[in-house]
C-alpha cells in the first residue's frame, strides 16, 4: 500500500504536509500543507511555488520549490495596511499575479472602523521587481467595481484581460465580470453573470457566490469555479460556470452553471467546507492542480483552522475539468514538481 510508504510523522501531520515516494518513485505529499491557511493561493513561476492565504492584518508570501515542505518555508510579510483609510481592515484572500512583467497582488479590504459589506472592496498592489519578496510594493488603490464586494481575480482570454469579483447585490453575493484597461482599472461593461439560484448556493443562512477562479480548458472552453454558500457551513462547496470557445464572457447567456457542486465535503474522509480555491499548472502547462481550503471535521465554522490542500486535476475526453474527491488528511496524493 502507498500508505505504508509514508512515515508515522507524516500521518500524524503535526504541522503540514510532508513528502514521500509512491510506486515507481512518484513524489507524493500529504494534506493539509499547513495547519492554517484560509483562502489559499498558489503561483507556479519558473521552478518556484509562491503561497498566500488570508492573514487578516497583513499580506505574506511563502516561497518553496517543494510544496510538500511548505510548512518549512519562512513567511515573508510584504505589506501591512495603513492605520486608517479604505483598505485598513479585513485583509482577506490575496492573489499574486504576474502581469506585463510586473507582480500584482489583488486583495480584499475594508474601511477602518467599518469592516462590513458596505465598506469592502478589492484593492491592488504592484511590484516591478523580478522577485515578489523583494522590491517595493506600490498601492494602486481600489479597483473601480460598480458594487462593493470581495475576492477579485484576473484572467487573460481571447486576447483580453478580465476581472471577476463577488459583488454584494442586495441580500445576495453574485459574480460580476468586467474588461480591464490596466491591471488596476476596469473598463465599461461590468455585468453580473451568476446569482445564487441553486439550493447548494444557499446553505448556512446566506445566498453567496464568492471566490471566483478562471480555468481555461484544453479545447478553448472557459470555466469559472466559485465558492457557494456561507463559509461557516459544512456545505460550503465549489460550483462551476462554463462558457464555450469563442463566446462573449460579458454576456450572461454565454455561461451555463453546473446544477451540483463540483467539489464538496467528503464525510467518509472527514473533510468539510471545501472551498475558496485556486488553480495552477506544472510540467509546461500539461498538469493542472487545484489548491483549496477545508476543515478536518464537521461544524468547525469559518476560522483560521481552515487549512490548505493541493490535489491533481484531470480533464475528460470532451475537455471538461474533473475535480478530485477531497483526500483524507494524512493520505498521500501526487505532488507537483517544479
Amino acid at each position: 500500500m502507498i500508505r505504508a510508504l509514508v512515515s508515522t510523522a507524516c500521518l500524524a501531520m503535526a504541522l503540514g504536509g510532508c513528502a514521500a515516494t509512491g510506486p515507481q518513485g512518484a513524489a507524493t505529499l500529504t494534506n493539509p500543507l499547513l495547519a492554517s491557511g484560509p483562502d489559499p493561493w498558489i503561483v507556479h513561476h519558473g521552478k518556484t511555488f509562491y503561497f498566500l492565504g488570508t492573514k487578516g492584518d497583513r499580506i505574506a508570501i511563502r516561497q518553496t520549490d517543494d510544496l510538500s515542505k511548505l510548512a518549512e518555508a519562512p513567511e515573508h510579510t510584504i505589506w501591512t495596511p495603513p492605520a486608517s483609510g479604505p483598505n485598513a481592515e479585513g485583509i482577506w484572500a490575496p492573489e499574486l499575479h504576474r502581469l506585463d512583467g510586473k507582480w500584482y497582488v489583488y486583495y480584499t479590504a475594508a474601511q477602518d472602523g467599518h469592516n462590513d459589506d458596505a465598506h469592502r472592496g478589492v484593492f491592488v498592489l504592484e511590484n516591478a521587481g523580478a522577485d515578489p519578496l523583494k522590491g517595493e510594493w506600490i498601492d494602486r488603490g481600489r479597483v473601480n467595481t460598480r458594487m462593493t464586494g470581495l475576492d477579485g481575480t484576473v484572467f487573460e482570454h481571447g486576447g483580453k484581460r478580465w476581472f471577476v469579483y463577488s459583488a454584494y447585490d442586495g441580500p445576495d453575493s453574485v459574480l460580476a465580470i468586467a474588461p480591464m484597461t490596466n491591471p488596476w482599472t476596469l473598463g465599461p461593461g461590468e455585468t453580473v453573470i451568476a446569482r445564487p439560484d441553486q439550493p447548494f448556493e444557499r446553505q448556512g443562512g446566506r445566498q453567496i457566490l464568492e471566490g471566483p477562479e478562471f480555468l481555461e480548458g484544453p479545447r478553448g472552453d472557459l470555466f469559472l469555479a466559485y465558492s457557494a454558500s456561507a463559509c461557516w457551513s459544512d456545505d460550503y462547496a465549489l460550483g462551476l460556470l462554463h462558457a464555450r470557445p469563442g463566446s462573449d464572457p460579458l454576456d450572461p447567456a454565454s455561461w451555463t452553471k453546473s446544477p451540483r457542486p463540483v467539489l464538496a465535503k467528503s464525510p467518509e474522509n472527514n473533510v468539510y467546507a471545501t472551498g475558496h480555491n485556486g488553480f495552477f499548472t506544472t510540467d509546461g502547462g500539461r498538469q493542472t492542480w487545484i489548491v483549496y481550503h477545508a476543515n478536518d471535521g464537521a461544524d468547525r465554522k469559518c476560522t483560521g483552522a481552515r487549512s490548505p490542500r493541493v490535489q491533481r486535476m484531470e480533464w475528460s475526453k470532451d475537455g471538461k475539468p474533473v475535480f478530485p474527491v477531497p483526500a483524507r488528511a494524512g493520505d498521500p496524493v501526487p505532488a507537483p514538481k517544479p
